[in-house]
């Protein structure tokens, strides 16, 4: 009944779709007035497929249905695209923003480039460092309390691409023409030093103008100390979401806080956090603890490693081939005794030293596939939990008997996912290739949970908590590829896949080579990601982007019943054959 429920809903989109591509000419992107900062744009639209479609007048190729995405370049400031298709035609503008900042008429710093450009905090010796982008030839100091610091001219700085790029083939950096003038300091005592005065002088002209950041040295004898707050405190490389995820903290963990940027906080072991993920705790002294002996616990489906302390310290995790390496800051260690009798997972466990405060834990594992593990604070002891492999039923009509899978349909609701050439959204084709998927796993004996089964909201935290809770042997995240404003969709196809744990790179790899050898399919590549649907620890976690859904021609494909069908099977299959592969 699901199933053909789920044919006629296809029906009526399909039905709706072909029925809007046969009327007059449609432009889904990009919409007029766009705004981008890359160096070229495409369009996607459909048009009925009898006559021609012409852009600024240059004729376009279009898939047999009429559907087009061309790629055309952008120069900086206003661009004017004019799309006709017989006696239609759509006017549509797009404005190309320079991501370099911009010097103003007159004498002065460019907008926006006097950094720090936030309050900060740093430790007594450590540099404080101030930038600011002028004109050449240029004399450019700072004044901070009664020091005077020269910021001097730089060697030109390339400027990064984002990490988007990696799917364009543009991933080069690109070089800048601004002269930007840097200079450090430091200063040996504690004291809140105000804010920098920047001065700029060319000509005989000298201009001052007051930094945004006040700059404080701490105390090190009076660091504030933060206890994550939050469920899973998220910490990264720097002071931003622009940089990069480490393992999260359980909530409880307790570290000095020794720099500030903004609302961002360092922590004594390096990792930054937002303060809004933290309390501070009053008259707390720096955390440290002790650990001596290791216990653990086995559970029906995992093993409970216990680490008691005397005060919950940050940690990291560390996946390697036959391996676990849990590393505990602010730690020393007094471990004479572990006890771990003969467990189905570990095969022993030793610790290291590394440093007067660092203490690493090895897991040496049995296996190589590693099925998912948790951190949580239970009071001060440290729980790890790591999950031992799926019992398989061996029954060849049911081969995914005892296997508990989460599918996760992309989008949905608010969250439409990027549009087609006739509008279809992503979030119909991801629900119905789910279920079809769900209805093909459950024939071969699976239990599957579906993060949602209908056009409703559900978000991306709401998606991992699914997955931490329902603890299935794998998950699957279902999408339809999206592209960067600067990509050539007509040539760009195939199936693309994302991991990031490494717990995920046997299921990600074998998965992608067996849907594109038995579709077939082009491949567009395998993708380590940071995204929130690989991220769940508790299960190796998977998402596959079968198609791009802006390319005119694939289009075609995605929409045809038939072939989603046999995605669903092949895939079920390949679940399948992993499952026997590593058991």
């Amino acid at each position: 009944m699901k199933k053909l429920l789920g044919l006629v809903l296809f029906n009526f989109l399909f039905t709706s779709s072909v029925a809007l591509a046969q009327e007059p000419l449609l432009v889904v992107f990009p919409p007029t007035n766009y705004q981008t900062s890359t160096e070229k744009i495409f369009f996607i639209g459909t048009a009925p497929p009898d006559g021609q479609v012409l852009i600024n007048g240059k004729l376009i190729n279009r898939s047999k249905a009429g559907h087009f995405s061309p790629s055309f370049p952008l120069q900086l400031g206003e661009n004017i695209f004019k799309v006709r298709y017989q006696n239609q035609e759509r006017e549509i503008k797009i404005m190309r923003v320079s991501t370099q900042p911009e010097l103003p008429p007159g004498l002065g710093f460019a907008k926006d480039s006097l950094t720090p450009a936030a309050d900060i905090a740093r430790l007594p010796g450590e540099l404080i460092c101030f930038s600011a982008v002028a004109p050449p030839q240029a004399t450019v100091w700072v004044n901070l309390v009664n020091q005077n610091i020269a910021l001097l001219p730089q060697p030109s700085l390339a400027q990064l691409p984002p990490n988007s790029s990696v799917l364009t083939g543009l991933n080069q950096p690109n070089p800048s023409s601004l002269s930007k003038y840097q200079g450090c300091t430091t200063v040996a005592n504690a004291a809140d030093l105000g804010k920098p005065q920047f001065n700029l002088q060319l000509n005989n002209q000298t201009i001052t103008q007051t930094g945004l950041g006040k700059i404080e040295i701490l105390s090190p004898t009076q660091l504030r100390v933060a206890e994550i707050a939050s469920k899973s405190g998220v910490t990264r490389t720097g002071p931003s979401t622009d940089y990069s995820r480490l393992t999260p903290l359980p909530k409880g963990t307790m570290a000095s806080v020794t720099g500030k940027e903004g609302e961002w906080l360092r922590l004594d072991y390096g990792a930054w956090i937002n303060s809004k993920e933290t309390t501070i705790i009053s008259g707390a002294v720096a955390p440290q603890t002790v650990i001596r002996s290791v216990g653990y616990r086995q559970l029906a489906e995992a093993t409970e490693i216990r680490f008691p302390l005397q005060i919950p310290v940050p940690v990291s995790v560390e996946q390697g081939n036959n391996s676990f390496m849990l590393t505990l800051y602010n730690t020393i260690t007094q471990t004479d005794t572990i006890r771990l009798d003969d467990n189905p997972l570990i095969s022993h466990l030793n610790w290291q030293q590394v440093s007067p405060k660092q203490v690493k834990y090895t897991f040496n594992l049995k296996n190589l596939q590693q099925w998912g593990y948790k951190l949580r604070y239970d009071n001060t002891t440290l729980v790890l939990t790591l999950r031992h492999p799926p019992k398989l039923k061996n029954s060849k009509l049911l081969p995914l008997s005892g296997i508990k899978i989460v599918l996760d349909p992309g989008h949905g609701g608010k969250e439409s996912g990027s549009s087609r050439p006739t509008g279809y959204l992503a979030k119909d084709v991801n629900l119905l290739v789910s279920k079809l998927l769900r209805d093909e796993l459950a024939k071969r004996g699976a239990t599957v949970v579906m993060t949602r089964d209908d056009d409703q909201d559900v978000s991306l935290v709401q998606r991992q908590e699914i997955i931490n809770q329902e603890e299935p042997a794998i998950a699957l995240s279902l999408h339809y590829n999206f592209l960067p404003d600067n990509s050539n969709t007509a040539n760009t196809r195939g199936l693309v896949s994302f991991w990031y744990h490494p717990q995920a790179h046997s299921p990600t790899v074998f998965l992608h080579n067996y849907l594109v050898n038995k579709l077939p399919q082009p491949s567009f590549g395998v993708f380590w990601n940071n995204l929130a649907l690989t991220r769940p620890s508790a299960a190796p976690s998977v998402l596959l982007e079968f198609r791009f859904m802006k390319n005119a021609n694939e289009f075609e494909d995605i929409v045809n019943p038939q072939q989603q069908q046999k995605i669903a099977n092949i895939l079920a299959d390949g679940v399948t054959e992993w499952f026997k592969m590593v058991k």
